[in-house]
């Protein structure tokens, strides 16, 4: 029986404790067994993000034309397999997606077992480590070559129409290159990295951009399915019944509005069954991958449309007329061409439970098997200011921007980038798990585990493109996860432009930048 519960962002989608769970309460006669982790146990025995380590040799044009790339990467693992080799090949995937090569891409993954905490499924699924490494790089080569990061991106960067050659994986809509104009034109691109060249002292300012790609959903790795119920009410409600999971992220809301945009009932008269009882709900996957407004979102719109055609055939018995002719609006059967009101579906429910003559407990089910997929896009602008002999990187101004195809609500939408983006931010410039020789963690603790406070966050920044994507259920594709992809990167160009030094690896700490800097001479 699904209760409210918070956000997974992966750590929920293996099923550890519950089975000891389930055979302590055989053992004390049925009653309930509550199993609780001390702080410390939480670090060391559930599951961690994926420490990756790159290894990225390109073959490039004066003009920036990528020819060939080499990738090598090598993932922690820690002691047990977890979601194992999956989480670094989808790294690959990732490298081969977003830009593409004139002639050749070699990639080779491995994945190590150590005596660390296992990694797991974590927001993301390998694409932030891979964007980091991948984004540095293209940074990089465009100081190589003299050429404005931007520019080397729209060169290169996947466009609409790409097909992956393994998995068939297309791309039907991008609105990446007007999300870069939008993040240039906030940041002010083109001033700051005139205005930022050369600088001198102990203080300096710099700007930088990241971009990414991301799939929506599994397909076709695993399978991708979902179904939905919806039931008329006798006061002329209905109830919605979904195997999805509401983890905070908004799903219920969206799902609701889906179900009224579809039928023509009115938005506050869709109730969804949140603690659902799998039981009696409809299946579902569940919720990772970003896929449930795509996946479970198309279940939503079939149920509803097959629903909306069984609430109207009633109809047609009622007024005696064809029941295309008519259309369900605002909770009420209309006459489709003029609008003219014929029946309230309230007084159309409660004939059709207790008529004499046709009785008709009205409800619909349908199941997706989704077997589509598709990219969202996005890219990260971030100004920082670095103070050189501490080492200190301060953010003062950042923006992420989206193409999420067709934003179902843009009010949940723009929260869920500001929860990611913070997540980016404690990736990029503080959280790190630190073992001692024996693989014990030093800081698994709050206190010594650098997360971002409250004073540690700038305002975020968010914007969006919409595109249609075709294969979406209302021209919607994925934005759970893409959030907390971009920021580290974007903050590690900007370091890298105001200092001039390129750090390769996360987080963006003190120690290590003060280290940098005066390797780099910085430092005296």
């Amino acid at each position: 029986i699904k209760p409210y519960i918070g956000g997974g962002f992966g750590n929920k989608q293996e099923v550890l404790y519950e089975p000891l769970n389930a055979f302590l309460t055989m053992q004390v006669g049925g009653r309930p067994v509550k199993i609780e982790l001390s702080r410390e146990e939480t670090f060391s025995c559930t599951r961690t993000r994926h420490a990756i380590k790159f290894k990225l040799k390109t073959a490039v044009r004066p003009d920036g034309r990528l020819v060939a790339r080499k990738f090598e990467a090598w993932s922690n693992q820690g002691g047990y397999a977890s979601h194992g080799h999956a989480i670094v090949a989808n790294a690959s995937n990732a490298y081969r997606h977003l830009y593409q090569d004139e002639k050749v891409l070699d990639a080779d993954a491995y994945t190590v077992y150590t005596n660390l905490p296992s990694g797991g499924a974590m927001r993301g699924y390998g694409i932030p480590q891979v964007d980091f490494a991948m984004e540095a790089h293209m940074d990089d080569i465009a100081r190589g070559l003299g050429l404005d990061p931007v520019e080397l991106r729209e060169k290169n960067c996947m466009k609409p129409g790409y097909v992956d050659p393994g998995t068939g994986i297309t791309c039907y809509s991008s609105g990446l290159l007007a999300c870069i104009e939008k993040g240039k034109a906030h940041i002010h691109w083109d001033e700051k990295r005139a205005a930022y060249r050369g600088q001198t002292g102990p203080v300096r300012r710099g700007v930088g951009m990241a971009l990414f790609s991301y799939k929506t959903g599994v397909y076709p790795i695993s399978l991708e399915t979902a179904s939905a119920r919806l039931i008329l009410n006798q006061d002329g409600s209905a109830q919605l019944q979904m195997g999805a999971t509401e983890i905070g992220q908004g799903a219920d809301t969206v799902f609701t509005q889906m179900a009224a945009e579809t039928t023509g009932i009115r938005l506050e008269d869709i109730h969804i069954v949140t603690v659902q009882d799998t039981d009696v709900a409809p299946f579902d996957t569940g919720a990772y991958a970003s896929r449930q407004t795509y996946v479970s979102g198309m279940a939503v719109k079939k149920t509803a449309e097959k629903f909306k055609a069984r609430i109207l055939d009633y109809a047609a018995y009622l007024k005696k007329r064809p029941a295309d002719t008519m259309d369900l609006r605002d909770s009420a059967v209309v006459d489709a061409h003029t609008g003219e009101k014929l029946v309230e579906l309230a007084d159309l429910a409660m004939e059709a439970f207790y008529s004499l003559d046709r009785s008709v407990h009205i409800t619909a089910e349908e199941t997706y098997h989704c077997k589509d997929n598709t990219f969202s896009f996005g890219c990260c602008f971030a100004e920082v200011e670095v103070d050189i002999p501490l080492g200190k990187v301060k953010v003062l101004d950042i923006i992420n921007v989206h193409d999420s195809g067709v934003l179902i609500n843009p009010q949940l939408a723009e929260a869920q980038v500001h929860g990611g983006m913070s997540m980016g931010l404690g990736y990029a410039l503080g959280e790190q798990l630190r073992f001692d020789d024996r693989g014990r963690p030093l800081n698994g603790n709050l206190l010594d585990y650098k997360l971002p406070t409250a004073r540690d966050t700038p305002e975020l920044n968010v914007g969006f493109v919409e595109t249609i994507d075709p294969s979406g259920p209302y021209g919607n594709k994925s934005l759970g996860e893409p959030p907390a992809i971009p920021p580290a990167p974007a903050i590690r160009n900007a370091v890298l432009d105001a200092t001039g030094v390129a750090v390769d690896s996360l987080p963006l700490n003190p120690q290590k930048l003060v280290e940098q800097f005066t390797a780099a001479g910085l430092i005296q």
